[in-house]
């Protein structure tokens, strides 16, 4: 009876805690929280100030008391503590929509991580309130947010490019029949901005700096009209602050290390691929999700790279928590399929 009682009243949480961002998915009310997955807390008091947009905009800004962190780095937590109170704070805010008992969550995993990490996560829902905790692979979330389907006997190519992970997967039968994780995503291509800036210019510029760049004027494949941005930042030499302009086509050149790295990925991933299942993808075509699949001529630069049909899922910002949200109305899939997801006692 209270079992039934807690499945009747409990409002399930699905969880994309993602290095860029975290989102988060109640049941019966959709998508109600994006913020960026940044922390900033004082140092000596060991207390946490802000978190998420508030704290993104502390980033590079903070006096030496105050740090302003990313407790995830390439899809995982590298800070177990803060991540615990950030996690908390996520599901604190959504309690208006929770209400009083104590939720099941799914959280968005990469496939690549270990049993040590992904205990971590685990632990980290369940001090942050949790009742029960499922772990469902990215990749699997992305194509279910996407609504591809993956329970029929046809083979799905997901590419999910995030800000820590990119996950390619082959996905029949509700699992993951093949799959490729790479710790270059989102992050990387900041930072090849940057060290391009910085070699061609001797300018230092911050991280949010080279996201806007990216973001405004970032192309994975030559665009009809060039376009230029001015890029503020520290001279190397004088110290002092300097504009520069950087052209579009300069910002190309900057990403083509990321960006070919992730394109080997999808090749590789197809090399494995059952003759049968790459067939149906040839048909269907290649699905792209997560902030990555934004970048302008990406999607051109994979059809031409692979000759295959490239398409951008719909709002693929949100595949992935629309997934786990999704994956709490049927948890038989979650439970069902070993090779794509695992439930963590």
């Amino acid at each position: 009876m209270f079992n039934f009682f807690l499945r009747r009243f409990a409002r399930d949480i699905g969880i994309d805690l993602g290095t860029a961002n975290t989102l988060v998915f109640i049941k019966g009310h959709g998508l109600v929280c994006q913020e960026p997955t940044v922390v900033a807390f004082d140092r000596d008091q060991e207390q946490i100030l802000a978190v998420g947009n508030e704290a993104k905009l502390m980033l590079g800004r903070t006096p030496g008391n105050i740090a302003a962190i990313r407790p995830m780095k390439d899809g995982v937590i590298a800070d177990f503590d803060v991540t615990e109170k950030m996690v908390n704070y996520f599901i604190n805010k959504c309690r208006r929509y929770i209400g009083f008992l104590a939720p099941r969550v799914v959280v968005g995993i990469p496939t690549g991580v270990t049993d040590v990490e992904r205990r971590a996560v685990t632990d980290a829902a369940r001090e942050a309130g949790a009742r029960e905790v499922f772990l469902l692979e990215e990749p699997m979330a992305a194509a279910i947010g996407a609504g591809l389907p993956v329970q029929e006997p046809t083979g799905n190519l997901i590419v999910d490019i995030g800000g820590g992970t990119t996950e390619v997967a082959v996905i029949s039968l509700g699992g993951i029949v093949t799959s490729r994780s790479l710790r270059v995503a989102g992050d990387e291509m900041n930072e090849a901005i940057g060290q391009y800036i910085k070699k061609n210019y001797n300018l230092m510029v911050g991280e949010q700096t080279a996201e806007e760049i990216k973001k405004k004027e970032g192309s994975a494949y030559p665009q009809p009209m060039e376009s230029f941005i001015d890029v503020r930042g520290r001279d190397l030499v004088t110290g002092l602050p300097k504009v520069i302009s950087l052209s579009s086509r300069e910002v190309m050149e900057a990403l083509t290390e990321p960006v070919g790295a992730i394109v080997e990925a999808v090749k590789m991933t197809l090399e494995k691929t059952p003759p049968e299942l790459a067939a149906d993808i040839l048909d269907r075509g290649i699905i792209m999700t997560g902030g990555g699949a934004l970048l302008k001529g990406l999607d051109q630069l994979l059809s031409d790279e692979t000759e295959m049909p490239v398409h951008v899922a719909e709002d693929p910002l949100t595949c992935v928590v629309r997934g786990t949200g999704m994956a709490l109305e049927t948890l038989n899939l979650i439970n069902r399929s070993a090779a794509s997801s695992r439930r963590v006692s």
